[in-house]
Formats: C-alpha cells, structure tokens, sequence
C-alpha cells in the first residue's frame, strides 16, 4: 500500500530528501507515484505538517 501527500502538504522538501526509491515529485503539494513507493515510511516520519498517510 503507497503513502499519499495531502493538502497539508507545505512543501518544503523534506520528504523528498527521505525517499530511497525517489518515489516523490515536487509541485504545489508534492506526490507520490505508487508504482514507486515501497510502503517504507519513512517520508511520513519526517513530515513537519503530518501530511503523509497510507493509503
């Protein structure tokens, strides 16, 4: 099961920097292709705006 990013996001780049699968694209609230994403979570462990959940 992906992560997704919410509304919450802020974008500040934080998430980005996390992911070992580079599974996250920037834009007015980042993303996450989840085709990419292992399910790891470590981009909602960094999140300052809790913006990252399971899907």
């Amino acid at each position: 099961m992906a992560y997704v990013i919410s509304d919450d996001c802020i974008a500040c780049g934080t998430c980005i920097d996390e992911c070992p699968v580079e599974a996250i694209s920037e834009g007015d609230i980042y993303k996450i292709d989840p085709d990419v994403c292992t399910d790891c979570g470590t981009c909602a462990e960094v999140c300052p705006s809790e913006a990252i959940h399971p899907a």
